[in-house]
């Protein structure tokens, strides 16, 4: 029993798209699979309407669905709470991606770019009207106009 329990959270758990938080790696692994990147600058410990569209949009099946298929995913966290702080390296690498793609300092900015960088599309904070279905299809319809 425990064995399948556990056979089916790992399946579970493989399935479920990861986030990054390396911009080159994402653009390599875009290039050799087809894919998209989708950029999210969040606060995750500060920026309410960045937490609620993790929730809300990011985890959801819908999305999670569509991005194991078609996209890379590459978080730049900018979190404020000594507890939660990233290592140095990953600093430096969201910093860059912000000097890069966010200088305004957005939060929530999320960005579809190609697996060479090129901007798509940008979505800035939480859009009150998107739902997921709206969002993925709205991902879908770029990738496609894009191809």
């Amino acid at each position: 029993m425990k064995t399948i329990l556990l056979i089916l959270m790992t399946g579970l758990l493989a399935a479920t798209p990861q986030w990054g938080g390396d911009v080159e790696k994402a653009k390599a692994e875009a290039a050799q699979n087809n894919k998209y990147i989708l950029l999210n600058f969040s606060g995750s410990d500060w920026c309410g309407p960045c937490i609620k569209l993790k929730k809300d949009i990011f985890e959801s099946a819908d999305f999670e669905q569509y991005a194991g298929a078609h996209l890379v995913l590459v978080r730049a966290d900018f979190p404020r709470q000594k507890k939660n702080q990233l290592d140095a390296a990953q600093t430096a690498r969201n910093e860059a991606l912000a000097e890069k793609y966010n200088p305004q300092g957005k939060f929530p900015f999320t960005l579809l770019l190609d697996a060479n960088g090129k901007i798509l599309k940008e979505w800035e904070g939480y859009p009150k009207t998107l739902s997921t279905v709206a969002f993925v299809h709205d991902i879908a319809l770029l990738a496609d106009a894009a191809k």
